[in-house]
């Protein structure tokens, strides 16, 4: 496979994923591994993988594993991945998510509306932007059928036990950086949870067979 060439500061903070595969806990390789399995099958069936990250307010995880899924994929030239947010109820695309991300090397341009903004998010000069913005996860723009649904909250996976046309579902949960809103941990919250998405979805993807 090719693998594709981020912009310049993305790639070197990203490059840094690749030396901590290791600090990656056995029991979260394993559920990352069944998430590689199912994007593997179905890039070989019909050469698509379709993945919704869910967790309550689409805020902050789920648009973090969106995105950095997507990064990922193309990362390591994988053709056919799709990925998609989304949440038991909409809110916003929250700021310091967005700022943690464009710290990370991502260029993010906001539409400017005061509710709901939705976000232009560049990743590589040779990819169209992904559009990034809080929605439900059965949103219309969200895949209905036959697509991989990662709850990456346990509020979300606790009161969504069934989610209508996932193929598969499964919780990869991380700890949400909102408990550490306006204390003098927040900055750090936010970058270390950029940083553990990032690394575990290039984990994910440097898994995937084709």
């Amino acid at each position: 496979m090719n693998k594709g060439k981020l912009n310049p500061a993305l790639h070197e903070y990203a490059g840094s994923f690749l030396a901590n595969f290791d600090d990656v806990p056995e029991n979260r390789k394993k559920d990352l591994d069944r998430v590689a399995e199912f994007i593997s099958n179905r890039l070989a069936s019909n050469g698509t993988a379709k993945l919704t990250f869910i967790c309550t307010h689409n805020s902050r995880r789920s648009h973090m594993g969106q995105i950095w899924a997507q990064t990922a994929a193309y990362f390591f030239g994988l053709e056919g991945i799709q990925t998609y947010s989304g949440g038991t109820e909409a809110t916003a695309f929250n700021p310091n998510a967005v700022k943690a991300m464009k710290a990370a090397g991502f260029d993010i341009k906001s539409d400017g509306k005061a509710e709901n903004p939705a976000y232009n998010v560049g990743y590589a000069n040779n990819q169209a932007p992904m559009r990034a913005y809080s929605k439900r996860y059965d949103d219309e723009s969200n895949p209905q059928e036959d697509f991989c649904a990662i709850m990456t909250c346990s509020d979300a996976d606790e009161n969504c036990p069934f989610i209508p046309g996932a193929a598969f579902r499964i919780p990869i949960t991380y700890e949400d950086p909102k408990a550490y809103d306006n204390t003098p941990d927040e900055e750090k919250a936010y970058a270390e949870r950029c940083f553990q998405i990032g690394t575990e979805m290039f984990y994910l993807f440097n898994k995937v067979r084709t």
